[in-house]
């Protein structure tokens, strides 16, 4: 198994499973919206026994307008 590690956005610091390591895009729910991050380079710890294959995933855009704590509202399309 592989995990995803997301860097920034909404859900930046999370991880999540993945079926497939070779993925080169997710699309996940958040709120009432979707949120894309893009994979940003190549998988680590791929060895048998160096622990679970690790993929960075980064922030590029959220399909609607998003609200975090503390902040305003945000612009329709968000990039990092």
């Amino acid at each position: 198994m592989a995990i995803a590690r997301l860097h920034g956005g909404p859900l930046d610091g999370q991880t999540l499973p993945l079926d497939d390591a070779d993925l080169d895009r997710l699309i996940l729910p958040y709120s009432e919206t979707q949120v894309v991050y893009t994979r940003s380079g190549e998988a680590e710890n791929t060895g048998s026994d160096d622990g679970a294959t690790e993929v960075a995933f980064r922030f590029e855009e959220a399909e609607d307008r998003l609200v975090q704590d503390g902040e305003g509202e945000g612009d329709v399309k968000h990039r990092s």
